[in-house]
């Protein structure tokens, strides 16, 4: 059976995460696996710093420097193991019948796509451990993931709580479909009232398309509203989701043209750097 592949790190974001986790592998009835990952921190400017330094005493600091390396590597392995030991604990506490858990040395992204097999939803923050308030810090990482993922990512924020409505961008294409076909097949939203939102674009027959999903989605039992929305893209949705008090959002993940990346992927990535939300995004 495929998994819920959780990233952890131990940073604000990681209870979040595990929250968001663990309310996935209740609702779909998967497997839970967190996954910790230790990236090598680069130490800038110490090859500077050895060249500068006496031939004598050069030898002496640099074999300090690696012990002192091969210590904090060996700590940030026993921190980690211990956080997926509590929280392994934490989540069959909270029902999830099955948790395993997994350690890898090297970046999160290679990590998680060494397991793309096995991956029935990713579980991410949206921040990690070294950039937690700036996420464009961080951005490379995550629009790697989305363009090579292909499992759902659920993008988490600072807070989880099970939400109690979703959004559905929709723009009417093929891909879009394709999505939401992913939804009612998913399990993930069964039972949360959906809004289905769009706003107007060049995509000839919008409306009737809109109607058609509405029916798709309310006869495999969704409660939707479906609305149409005129102006800018990422402010009429921002707007929408404000106003209607939106928990979570599901969007399609990046357009693969160049061209279509500034009208598809542009979005995308602005509703990455400023949602407040869960996101949920599909391939």
């Amino acid at each position: 059976m495929k998994k819920i592949i959780t990233c952890v790190d131990g940073s604000a974001t990681t209870q979040a995460v595990t929250d968001a986790a663990i309310w996935s592998a209740n609702k779909l009835q998967h497997p839970l696996c967190f996954l910790h990952t230790i990236e090598r921190q680069q130490q800038h400017g110490a090859d500077d710093l050895s060249g500068a330094i006496g031939l004598g005493a050069r030898s002496s600091l640099l074999n300090e420097m690696t012990e002192l390396d091969e210590k904090r590597g060996k700590m940030a392995l026993e921190l980690g193991q211990q956080l997926l030991e509590d929280l392994a604990t934490q989540a069959k506490q909270a029902n999830v019948e099955q948790v395993e858990t997994r350690q890898r040395h090297g970046d999160v992204v290679e990590a998680i796509i060494d397991l793309s097999d096995m991956s029935r939803l990713i579980v991410i923050g949206r921040c990690g451990e070294n950039h937690e308030d700036n996420f464009k810090a961080l951005g490379s990482h995550i629009e790697t993931l989305l363009r090579q993922a292909s499992a759902p990512v659920l993008l988490v924020p600072k807070q989880f709580s099970a939400p109690k409505s979703f959004m559905i961008a929709y723009d009417g294409r093929a891909t879009a479909d394709k999505a939401l076909q992913k939804v009612i097949d998913g399990g993930l939203l069964h039972g949360i009232p959906c809004h289905l939102v769009a706003v107007k674009n060049k995509e000839r027959d919008l409306a009737p398309k809109l109607k058609l999903a509405t029916q798709r989605l309310q006869e495999q039992g969704f409660d939707v509203k479906a609305e149409l929305l005129e102006g800018p893209i990422y402010d009429s949705l921002m707007a929408y989701k404000q106003a209607n008090d939106i928990e979570l959002m599901v969007m399609g993940a990046f357009a693969h043209s160049k061209l279509r990346q500034l009208f598809v992927g542009s979005n995308t990535l602005r509703m990455l750097e400023t949602l407040d939300i869960p996101l949920v995004v599909l391939r």
